[in-house]
């Protein structure tokens, strides 16, 4: 039997949903479990949020340009919902413009590589149930829409 290829029968995806997958791949290989587009509280909308084999809460945004990184207002309030920050771009955005202080990883559309650790900032224990809690309900959700796409509502995403 013969297997269609992937890229052929998924929908075509953004550039900063490229560099999503890319950094999906890597923490899973790393053994984390990736969410992607994860909404930690209203008004903010995470690139890829992932949980640890430590439980560590991480925060990728990727930015695929320079003029999608200058029109980001929101990062810094993803640091309130996570251990790690990290920025995710691809091997032509120029990394100076990226604040110091947190995490870099280099992807594409395939895969990714961790080129600087991000500092850790605990959470508070309250604030990290809710945020598991949440990404646990939401992933059993997304994963139910996909044998079960009329029975899940589009408010569970």
């Amino acid at each position: 039997m013969t297997h269609p290829d992937a890229a052929s029968t998924s929908l075509p995806l953004r550039p900063g949903q490229r560099l999503a997958r890319g950094v999906s791949r890597y923490l899973i290989d790393a053994g984390h479990a990736p969410l992607v587009e994860f909404v930690p509280d209203a008004g903010l909308r995470v690139d890829v949020v992932s949980i640890s084999p430590k439980g560590e809460i991480w925060i990728v945004e990727c930015k695929s340009s320079r003029a999608d990184f200058l029109s980001d207002r929101k990062w810094q309030g993803y640091l309130d919902f996570c251990d790690r920050f990290f920025w995710a771009v691809d091997e032509t955005f120029p990394d100076e413009l990226l604040p110091l202080g947190a995490g870099l990883i280099r992807a594409d559309n395939w895969a990714a590589e961790m080129v600087r650790m991000a500092p850790e900032t605990r959470l508070p224990a309250a604030r990290r149930a809710r945020l598991l809690r949440d990404i646990a309900r939401v992933s059993s959700r997304r994963l139910m829409a996909l044998t079960d796409p009329i029975g899940v509502s589009g408010a569970a995403f």
